[in-house]
């Protein structure tokens, strides 16, 4: 993949770009104070190690820390020791998982287009890989668009499945993943509020006219059996029609053909098909069909993934920032228009510019985030907006059904109880909890736009759903370490809230528990009941 060079990115993403030799974290923090000063708003305090020790673990390996570690932060007195942290949770093989889950939201979302897109374990094994070998960005994005292999062995292929014989929708979904644009209003008619054709939409649109999938029969991923092996094959002919606007539209109007054109730039030239060159009615099943003489899907994929596309790193760069920040400096993140400008543009620019100088490496993106001043705020202070505009304190956010099942096992040392919990949690993600429960109630995807709503379905599930399963009495639990331990009560608590809360408890909590706990009545299920309360407490149930 070609790079460009800094004086490059100056021309490209304007004069506003800093110089290389500065941290990016020292970016971050100097554009968002220059924005706290214009707006006369006071940040939040440096968070507690607590607070940041459970909001880093979640946003980087999506669980909370065991109790040993937690133990081992807090007691930590080094001045370096979060950036020590983040390095390791970077390493940790849970950090691809964990992005894998938030990449599979936004390029499948929950219930996707397609029966053969619903379980997807080679995409989400494919993904996660990338992540922990630190695949650049723009290398695995390729990949996806490009569409080669099989979605089983090697993963990508599936996210273009899901579009077969869609071009129209596949134009609105890349435009919006990979470019953060939104093209839909051109489907009809030319944008109204943007420079955005009709011919623009359908011009994307016909780099996909011609794909279609071809089913290899299926495999096995990992415990997965039964995994659909599906390739993306390209003909030679086709092409997309347009008959007009929709207000013009008759019976029986033919279209004409559109060539594909990238967005607000020039038609692909192709070359000309040889002589003789005819496609099959459909591809056979069973069998890899043969490469097209030309791939438009390739040639679109290198214009996206190019360091010169004027969208794709911004896009990328707004879209992570959201992640983890709550709010996108452009809002919403797939918006990247004239008429919804940036809230720092300078700050945009910077981090767009710092990713292809890095070779588009994720990593030390998100190292940059995490490690800035900004992330590390508080989450407390006067304003009460969960995700702030101005970023002048740290985001609120549900934790998702992914990071609930992972976090209650953590806290309940469920893995230590069960030799086979791992493999069994290969197979359904939420063991021992029912998945289908699990997703209708807490499944909504992650996206960080504020508008949770726990409702009255969260709290019959807390109450009377399958989470006490989780709280095992067998040896190698936390029940067993607490209802087992001949330590005093005061100490057994504090080792409750470390492994639930990541925290240790304060005076009037600990006075509470011990008083609860240390009656001699019921003790088995006052503990139960103890633990049970800390899982399900709104502290567990968000980020802060």
């Amino acid at each position: 993949m070609p790079r460009v060079n800094f004086a490059i990115l100056v021309l490209l993403l304007g004069t506003s770009v800093v110089a290389a030799a500065e941290p990016l974290r020292d970016v971050i923090d100097r554009e968002v104070a220059k924005a706290w000063a214009e707006k006369g708003l006071e940040p939040a305090a440096r968070s507690t190690d607590a607070v940041f020790l459970r909001r880093v673990h979640l946003d980087l390996v999506g669980t909370i820390p065991t109790h040993d570690e937690a133990v081992a932060f807090l007691d930590d007195t080094s001045p370096d020791k979060r950036e020590k942290l983040i390095d390791r949770l970077l390493a940790d093989p849970r950090f691809g998982r964990k992005q894998g889950d938030e990449w599979d939201m936004v390029l499948f979302g929950r219930n996707p287009a397609g029966y053969d897109t619903r379980d997807r374990p080679g995409f989400q094994k494919w993904i996660a890989e990338r992540f922990n070998d630190n695949t650049p960005y723009d290398v695995w994005a390729a990949a996806v668009l490009k569409a080669e292999g099989n979605s089983a062995d090697h993963g990508a292929p599936l996210f273009l499945v899901q579009y077969d014989r869609r071009p129209l929708d596949a134009a609105v979904a890349v435009s919006k993943i990979f470019l953060g644009v939104q093209l839909e209003c051109a489907r009809c008619h030319d944008h109204p509020f943007e420079d955005y054709t009709q011919l623009d939409f359908y011009g994307m649109a016909a780099f996909y006219e011609r794909l279609r999938k071809v089913d290899l029969g299926t495999t096995r991923v990992g415990v997965h059996t039964n995994v659909k092996k599906i390739v993306v094959g390209e003909r030679n002919t086709g092409e997309v029609l347009f008959s007009g606007a929709a207000t013009d539209q008759t019976p029986g109007k033919k279209g004409e053909a559109v060539a594909p054109k990238f967005m607000q730039g020039d038609v692909l030239e192709e070359p000309e098909l040889p002589e003789g060159v005819e496609d099959p009615k459909s591809f056979p099943a069973k069998k890899v069909p043969p490469a097209p003489h030309f791939s438009r899907k390739d040639a679109l994929a290198d214009w996206i993934t190019s360091p010169e596309n004027p969208w794709f790193a911004k896009a990328v760069a707004n879209r992570i920032w959201a992640q983890y920040m709550g709010r996108g400096l452009v809002d919403p993140v797939d918006n990247l228009a004239p008429s919804n400008p940036p809230s720092h543009p300078e700050l945009l620019d910077a981090l767009a510019a710092g990713l292809i100088e890095h070779d588009f490496d994720l990593k030390w993106f998100i190292r940059e985030i995490t490690s800035s001043r900004t992330y590390q705020l508080g989450h407390t202070g006067s304003v009460v907006d969960a995700r702030p505009r101005w970023f002048e304190r740290a985001r609120t956010r549900p934790l998702s059904a992914e990071e609930l099942a992972d976090a209650w096992r953590v806290a309940t040392d469920y893995l230590s109880v069960r030799p086979d919990a791992a493999q069994r949690v290969e197979k359904n993600r939420f063991d021992p909890l029912t998945s289908g429960f699990v997703l209708r109630f807490f499944g909504k995807p992650n996206n960080g736009v504020g508008d949770f709503q726990g409702g009255l379905s969260e709290h019959l599930y807390f109450n009377n759903g399958q989470v006490t399963s989780l709280i095992s009495t067998s040896k190698g639990g936390l029940y067993d370490r607490l209802a087992g331990s001949e330590e005093p009560w005061e100490q057994r608590v504090e080792r409750l809230f470390l492994t639930v809360l990541s925290r240790r408890p304060k005076p009037a909590e600990t006075e509470r528990f011990v008083a609860h706990l240390a009656a001699e009545d019921d003790q088995q299920d006052r503990l139960r009941e103890a633990i049970w309360a800390l899982m399900t407490c709104s502290e567990f149930r968000f980020n802060h």
